[in-house]
């Protein structure tokens, strides 16, 4: 005999009535699929992220000079994430990889408060990694931001 409540194995009904899968990652942001103003990949990301905390890196080893610089290190990088996309809209990592730090629901610069709440996010690491279905970290989607490509 079947069962009538189904299987949580079974999945979702092959006819959910649900919303259609997006064509690819950001259209449901309104954003382009390629070209400027298009989602960044996880590695673009990464790579970016690594860029500013060797800058942080190689200031912090200046100012401590043979010191443990880590805690030291880890407050350029917040101040530098902070001051950085308040002030352009990215950080010098994300300008050297053609990123851009951007609100969603609305044409205007990214502003202090939404700056500081995503780099307070990002100092836990762990919301960058769960991303949603167009790859945007849990840090953006708190903020309303995304980062996209800027050329």
């Amino acid at each position: 005999m079947a069962r009538i409540t189904g299987s949580w194995l079974s999945g979702p009904p092959a006819d959910s009535g649900g919303p259609a899968t997006p064509e690819f990652p950001g259209a449901e942001l309104g954003l382009p699929e390629t070209g400027a103003g298009s989602l960044a990949g996880m590695g673009r990301r990464i790579a970016a992220l690594f860029v500013d905390w060797m800058i942080a890196l190689g200031i912090a080893a200046l100012i401590v000079r043979g010191s443990s610089a880590s805690s030291v290190t880890l407050l350029i990088w917040f101040v530098i994430g902070v001051g950085a996309v308040t002030l352009f809209g990215f950080t010098p990592g994300q300008y050297f990889l053609r990123l851009r730090t951007v609100r969603i629901d609305a044409d205007a610069p990214v502003g202090f408060v939404r700056a500081l709440a995503r780099q307070v996010l990002l100092l836990f690491v762990v919301p960058a990694l769960f991303t949603d279905a167009d790859g945007r970290g849990m840090h953006d989607r708190a903020t309303g931001t995304a980062l996209v490509h800027s050329r």
